[in-house]
């Protein structure tokens, strides 16, 4: 479990992180959302005492890492996929971070074929692709079968296919009872990947919240209703005080009333439904929603002008 009260981190005039509660349990993995420039980066090097926090406190399973005897045992990070000697082979890395733990060099072998790379365990890492130093750093954080474990943007460089192999093994470390902490700016994978999350915005906590409460919660979550009477539907719901979109093929896109009383609404007048179906709001729209105030570098809505040759003279 990690435990984290009241962080508060400055660098010179800058605060990145500001008071931040938060806890991730065991069994569940659990996604670290925020803006660009939020504080996330910064919250996990604490949590493994790379930065030391201004005020606050964080703990893994009750301790400080500092104190943690032999910490590749307990808590394995990925913080940076490129943090590895370029000169020294994946397997020659590893090996160095086993000896340094006291942990047998039969488990290098077995994580480097768990994460598949033992065809090129001899290969100098500094030629690898940003893919492939993702696995061996995902490799670096199994090796002390640590019942915790954080990834900072685990699946940056990979492939589908890697990206739902890195899904199935965070996954199945939670189901084993591991406690799992994973950032990621990719929201429709996170979506499939974690039971819940933490959001920050400027450095503070803006939620702690289980995915499908988060989405259930979202004013972006509507009903889709079609009818062969939809002109007189769409007048009493708005009637009602409902906000209703017609939607290019033909439906209605319903936001207020949920679909019970849209159903009763419609039964009253009487008007048939052909369709009554509440949709979620996706994850990136429940996030948008909740972190507009917090981004703190918008881009520009529209094009930038461009140049004419006699211009650009």
């Amino acid at each position: 479990m990690i435990e984290a009260k009241g962080l508060t981190k400055h660098y010179g005039s800058k605060l990145a992180v500001n008071q931040l509660s938060f806890s991730v349990r065991p069994g569940v993995v659990t996604g670290f959302l925020g803006p660009n420039g939020a504080g996330k980066s910064t919250t996990m090097r604490m949590i493994v005492g790379l930065d030391a926090p201004d005020a606050g406190d964080v703990t893994v399973n009750g301790r400080h890492y500092h104190d943690l005897p032999w910490p590749l045992h307990e808590v394995g990070a990925l913080l940076e996929a490129k943090a590895i000697h370029p000169g020294r082979s994946a397997r020659a890395h590893l090996q160095m971070l086993a000896e340094s733990n006291h942990i047998g060099l039969k488990r290098v072998d077995e994580v480097l074929e768990v994460v598949g790379l033992s065809a090129v365990a001899r290969q100098r890492a500094g030629k690898f692709s940003l893919g492939m130093s993702q696995r061996l750093g995902i490799a670096a954080t199994l090796l002390g079968n640590p019942e915790v474990m954080l990834f900072d943007e685990p699946v940056n460089g990979l492939d589908p296919d890697g990206i739902r192999w890195v899904r199935n093994l965070l996954r199945g470390l939670a189901r084993e009872g591991r406690t799992i902490f994973v950032s990621s700016h990719l929201m429709s994978e996170m979506a499939l990947t974690a039971d819940e999350v933490v959001i920050i915005g400027r450095g503070c906590l803006i939620a702690q919240i289980p995915i499908d409460q988060l989405l259930a919660q979202s004013s972006q979550r509507y009903v889709r209703v079609r009818s062969p009477e939809l002109a007189a539907l769409k007048t009493a719901l708005e009637l009602a005080g409902a906000t209703t979109v017609l939607e290019e093929d033909g439906s209605l896109s319903v936001r207020g009333p949920d679909e019970i009383a849209i159903g009763e609404l419609a039964a009253s007048i009487p008007v048939v439904l052909h369709e009554l179906a509440p949709q979620s709001a996706s994850l990136e729209e429940a996030f948008m929603e909740l972190t507009e105030d917090s981004i703190e570098y918008h881009g520009g809505s529209g094009t930038a002008p461009v140049q004419s040759p006699e211009g650009a003279k």
